[in-house]
């Protein structure tokens, strides 16, 4: 292919250079992120929800999410209109992420009870895998950032109830096929979720201001309890 020499070509942009290999290392990056928003947005989603749940949504802000994605401030606020937009989108992220998980532990082809017992399982190694990667143990996400700002930030409190609340429809369905199979004592599944959620969140803020992962061990006899089960499975 004939290559045309810089010579006699008008600097049109640094887009234009960048395509011709005349641009600073810098501009690439600038392109890059510009030419690849969806990949830009994901990483500051990602890196978002990570600093979030590691510290707290007001000791973090615009800047460490940025500088800690390798976005500058202009490249956020083309996507968010501000950190609690991009909160809610983070935590969406989170919950989509896991949805899949959460449908096979709770396919109906599984027992109900033994449901329960891989739930608990599941937000036990989801607990240990974020305390061996942040140093401490993390707590609920959706329940952290949402008593932390339900009183200052609707948005994000709204969310946060929501998700919640998408998690107890799956408990919730796991102790109504209980109840028809008569494995458990409780006869209304919406209130026992309802129990069984609130009683789970206690145990992780429990974990959480103790920093220690044993508490939650004690997570799926403590479900069972509440629920009455007649049978528990292995």
């Amino acid at each position: 292919m004939k290559r045309f020499r810089r010579t006699g070509f008008p600097r049109a942009s640094f887009r234009f250079d960048a395509w011709l290999g005349w641009a600073k290392p810098e501009q690439f990056n600038d392109l890059r992120h510009m030419s690849k928003p969806c990949v830009t947005r994901d990483k500051l989603v990602q890196v978002a929800f990570d600093l979030i749940w590691d510290s707290s949504y007001g000791s973090v802000s615009v800047g460490d999410i940025c500088e800690r994605a390798g976005v500058n401030k202009g490249s956020f606020y083309h996507f968010f209109e501000s950190k609690a937009d991009l909160a809610v989108a983070a935590y969406e992220y989170h919950w989509e992420e896991k949805r899949a998980e959460m449908d096979r532990i709770f396919s109906p082809q599984v027992p109900p009870l033994e449901r329960l017992e891989k739930w608990c399982e599941f937000i036990y190694q989801g607990q240990k895998e974020q305390a061996e990667k942040f140093g401490h143990v993390c707590g609920c996400p959706y329940a952290s950032v949402g008593s932390e700002v339900a009183t200052q930030d609707e948005k994000i409190r709204i969310k946060s109830e929501e998700l919640m609340k998408g998690g107890r429809k799956y408990i919730e369905s796991a102790i109504a096929d209980a109840i028809r199979a008569g494995l458990v004592t409780v006869t209304d599944p919406v209130q026992a979720a309802q129990r069984v959620c609130s009683v789970g969140i206690g145990m992780l803020v429990d974990a959480k201001v103790q920093n220690s992962l044993d508490i939650l061990r004690d997570m799926g006899p403590t479900t069972m309890r509440i629920l009455g089960a007649k049978t528990v499975s292995v």
